[in-house]
């Protein structure tokens, strides 16, 4: 599919309400505001002629109203244009919902940067962050509670899990919605492109806590996050690493 026809529906040309601060944030509001436009518009015409067939269709002295069975082919094309131009809408949509759904869920980056694990408990989110070594369950994971670090524009692949119901991973300036269920790991990605401090919420009702099941991701630059990753990194790991730097002095 040609990609210049699906730029076409980015909004980065106006303000959105909601920072815009992934790859693929301007993808989903470009989807939104496509089928705003779709609904919109036809919204408007369908209310205009409703209103243009009340006045010229009202109650008037001396006419009576029309018997009509359907059946008229002139009659019949008020029904068949609007339903025809409708389903060509709806394709449109369904194309270009297929394009980003593909982008996102499906079209996973090969070779990310780094990886991380998000695990959604009641009620607070378990964060383990790849190392220096950028991968996980090695000795140098760092784990946070509701707090993410992510480095600004490196990709990202993401492990949700839950430990005990349902919630659902929100992170609105990334546009990132995802459930977590027990039982299960979802994979997914993200990619920053705003370096500052953003909300991370759960999206799914999970029981008494669920609307202080708060987080915050900072996403910093590439100085910032490899000093929070020196700081943060297990002294075990540190201890273990000691050794081979003084043997090879």
């Amino acid at each position: 599919m040609n990609n210049r026809f699906f730029e076409f529906f980015r909004v980065d040309y106006f303000d959105p309400l909601i920072d815009v601060s992934s790859s693929y944030a301007s993808d989903i509001d470009g989807l939104i505001f496509l089928v705003l436009v779709v609904v919109g518009f036809w919204f408007l015409v369908a209310e205009g002629v409703f209103l243009w067939f009340i006045m010229k269709f009202r109650a008037r002295d001396g006419r009576r109203a029309d018997y009509i069975d359907g059946k008229n082919k002139k009659h019949k094309r008020w029904i068949t244009v609007p339903h025809l131009l409708v389903l060509g809408f709806d394709v449109l949509i369904i194309v270009v919902s297929f394009n980003v759904w593909y982008k996102i869920k499906m079209d996973l980056p090969e070779n990310p940067d780094c990886h991380v694990r998000v695990i959604g408990q009641q009620w607070a989110w378990t964060f383990q962050h790849a190392g220096a070594d950028c991968e996980l369950d090695t000795a140098d994971d760092i784990f946070t509670v509701d707090e993410l670090h992510v480095e600004n524009n490196k990709v990202y692949h993401f492990e949700l899990q839950a430990t005990d119901v349902l919630h659902s991973f929100s992170v609105p300036v990334w546009r990132i919605k995802q459930d977590a269920i027990p039982g299960r790991s979802i994979t997914g990605w993200f990619q920053p492109t705003e370096v500052g401090r953003f909300d991370v919420q759960c999206a799914e009702i999970c029981g008494f806590g669920h609307g202080v099941m708060a987080a915050h991701v900072m996403v910093e630059d590439a100085e910032t996050h490899a000093a929070w990753v020196a700081e943060n990194t297990p002294e075990t790991e540190v201890a273990e690493a000691a050794p081979a730097g003084m043997e090879d002095r």
